[in-house]
């Protein structure tokens, strides 16, 4: 069967061998993850499981342990890794963090990563296919790592999730924030107690400052609009990032949030809503700003400083998510 995959290059090499974990995982619904291998969600839910193997999957130079499901939708096929949970968290850890990072920020990002996982599996797990997907959607996850500081980051958390009045905690963190995170509802419209604004100390982020050129053929074709003239802000949050930006073209104006203008621009164009200042430029908009992402939450540029510092994984998280507490994965789930 020849299978046709868009969006992803994939070269699979089936390396067939007993999996101990894939009998497990039928025990406890949160000992494994279902995760979507792709940038791109299916359209529909006209899908159908066609094969099933128990493989090491080679994806984009990436490697897969555990199960692969491949799907069938209407718009062409999916890929889901089916994995153990802490071995997903190692994975997570290694694509969002520097392998290399001082331990105790690794650590926060395993407890976090391991939370973000647990609250989207109850959440998915019986009215979709997958819980999560590989892309920057949910959490970045590449597949296997091979780091000794990532490994032993996880193994010391195991378990390990963050909670608040007994349930996981909706686990939003970002890159960089310069000065302030932000505040839940100003992003994701939803206010959560332990999501407040707090203040962040100086990093060595490679994204304190940055600069970028968006085209305007980039721009009128995100925002459906003919031409493009100026740009203007229009309106801020609490927390002084840009709220709305005001595009003006020869025939229209449109107001657009700044948060839905990254996410039309694949996020990295816009590297965050913290905008210092836009210029026009005889070719596209020059946008200059500070901080990577949403800036809701933990702050891994902050937590790599914070833990330079002295403090450990659990200072950095109630630091982050104020009124939350470590308790066990299996604790009243």
């Amino acid at each position: 069967m020849k299978i046709l995959l868009r969006s992803i290059a994939i070269v699979i090499f089936i390396l067939l061998f007993f999996s101990p974990f894939v009998q497990a995982m039928d025990k406890n619904h949160n000992s494994y993850i279902r995760v979507l291998i792709s940038e791109r969600r299916p359209t529909s839910n006209n899908l159908e499981k066609i094969k099933k193997v128990t493989a090491k999957t080679i994806i984009s130079a990436s490697t897969y342990q555990g199960e692969i499901e491949i799907w069938k939708g209407d718009d062409g096929y999916y890929l889901i890794n089916v994995i153990d949970l802490e071995e997903y968290v190692k994975g997570v850890v290694a694509s969002e963090v520097g392998i290399h990072w001082p331990e105790e920020a690794l650590k926060a990002q395993a407890v976090l990563a391991r939370t973000y996982a647990v609250a989207h599996i109850l959440r998915n797990r019986t009215r979709n296919f997958y819980d999560v997907t590989s892309s920057v959607f949910h959490q970045v996850y590449k597949g296997d790592t091979e780091s000794e500081e990532v490994e032993k980051a996880v193994n010391y958390t195991k378990g390990q999730i963050l909670k608040y009045k007994g349930e996981p905690i909706m686990a939003f963190y970002h890159a960089c924030s310069v000065g302030t995170t932000e505040d839940s509802k100003e992003v994701f419209g939803r206010e959560y107690p332990y999501l407040k604004p707090v203040e962040v100390p100086f990093t060595p982020s490679p994204y304190t400052l940055w600069e970028k050129k968006i085209s305007f053929e980039l721009l009128k074709k995100a925002l459906s609009m003919n031409s493009i003239n100026d740009v203007e802000i229009a309106s801020y949050t609490k927390t002084g990032r840009v709220k709305e930006l005001k595009f003006i073209g020869d025939r229209n104006v449109k107001i657009i949030g700044a948060y839905e203008l990254r996410r039309l621009l694949q996020w990295t164009l816009l590297p965050s809503t913290m905008i210092k200042s836009i210029r026009i430029d005889s070719d596209g908009v020059i946008f200059e700003g500070q901080g990577f992402g949403h800036g809701v939450g933990m702050c891994q540029w902050c937590a790599f400083q914070m833990a330079q510092d002295g403090m450990n994984y659990k200072q950095i998280l109630k630091y982050f998510y104020p009124e939350t507490e470590i308790g066990n994965l299996n604790e009243n789930n």
